[in-house]
């Protein structure tokens, strides 16, 4: 296992990290099974541990708390605040009124005292950066927390956190979670740039493009969209509609190139991720210890040029063949309101 340090922060971290979305009732169910899972990972050299406190309503950061019972000291644990939890107003979003509550929640669950690294699960435009930093920051002094970061924010939100940090004195967003893999390389133009330019680190999230580099999802097979993954997202699964074509033809080249190489497609598709040097750690999100043996065997490949450059044939740099957050769109795109003058004003005109 190799390992990088993540951003400035001073902790160094293994390349591959473990995220435990799939842990509890929206993926593997069996606490005891998880919990065999994780120690695996940790067995085979990873020191990070990634979850979020809506992965299945809470369940994973307890499944999370019982694997590191007796290990916590040598796990760099990462867990993530922002989307809804329960009923009601106020449950969600990065106020401080719900920040300051709701990682007492997550400490209780995971069962620990502090938080190696507290993520911002995506931006709430509702509420403002500086208001979000300062309670993060108290969060540090009040030691709950040893560091922050965000998680799918868009380059242009990252360098505005920074801006207002420096000059309120507050502390920074110090890592960046956005998606990232060989069919969703958006974030190369922009985001991954930013993050370089900051000095943070970079935990990359869905290097398997939510499974589609599996290598499960082939052209010419048929897929149960009432399962796994495609029951999250069939959309994104449907060989039927048009434009996941380019995704499928897209895949075939790549199985056709990892053979080339001598590994599996989900081998390529992680190394892929973590040569790009902006990228500390790729997270990995196996369900059964089949999948983690899958993902961890090839922990130690090195793609070299010749083999970036064929993959830059097949997906071009800077590309997405699909929309890699299904859960969340800026307000700027998805409020017309935002995007239209009011009717008076474009009459007028």
């Amino acid at each position: 296992m190799r390992y990088r340090v993540l951003g400035g922060t001073g902790i160094e971290v293994s390349v591959h990290c473990l995220g435990t979305m799939m842990f509890g009732a929206v993926g593997n169910p069996d606490h005891d099974d998880c919990v065999r899972i994780v120690h695996a990972a940790l067995d085979r050299g990873v020191n990070v541990v990634d979850t979020a406190d809506m992965y299945s309503a809470g369940e994973s950061e307890v499944i999370v708390g019982k694997a590191l019972k007796g290990r916590r000291d040598d796990v760099v644990l990462a867990t993530k605040v922002h989307f809804p939890m329960g009923e009601g107003r106020n449950r969600g979003g990065n106020s401080r009124r719900w920040i300051v509550r709701e990682v007492e929640e997550s400490l209780r669950r995971l069962g620990t005292d502090w938080i190696d690294l507290y993520q911002v699960h995506r931006p709430d435009h509702t509420t403002d950066v500086e208001e979000t930093l300062g309670a993060l920051t108290d969060l540090v002094r009040a030691g709950k927390i040893r560091a922050f970061g965000c998680s799918t924010f868009p380059a242009e939100e990252i360098v505005a956190a920074h801006h207002v940090a420096e000059r309120r004195a507050l502390g920074r967003f110090r890592t960046e979670q956005p998606p990232y893999s060989i069919l969703a390389r958006g974030v190369e133009s922009g985001v991954l740039p930013v993050c370089q330019r900051y000095g943070m680190g970079v935990l990359v999230w869905s290097p398997l493009a939510s499974g589609f580099l599996s290598g499960r999802y082939r052209q010419g097979r048929p897929v149960d969209l009432g399962t796994g993954r495609p029951a999250l997202t069939p959309a994104r699964f449907d060989p039927a509609l048009p434009g996941n074509a380019a995704k499928y033809a897209a895949v075939e080249a790549l199985a056709a190139l990892a053979d080339e190489v001598g590994c599996t497609l989900p081998e390529l598709a992680v190394a892929f991720t973590v040569a790009h040097p902006a990228v500390t750690s790729a997270i990995i999100g196996p369900r059964t210890m089949a999948q983690l043996d899958g993902l961890l065997g090839g922990a130690s490949l090195t793609l070299d040029d010749a083999v970036l450059d064929r993959i830059d044939e097949i997906v071009p740099p800077g590309v997405n063949r699909y929309q890699p957050d299904g859960v969340w769109a800026p307000p700027a795109l998805t409020d017309p309101a935002r995007r239209r003058r009011p009717l008076a004003e474009r009459a007028a005109a």
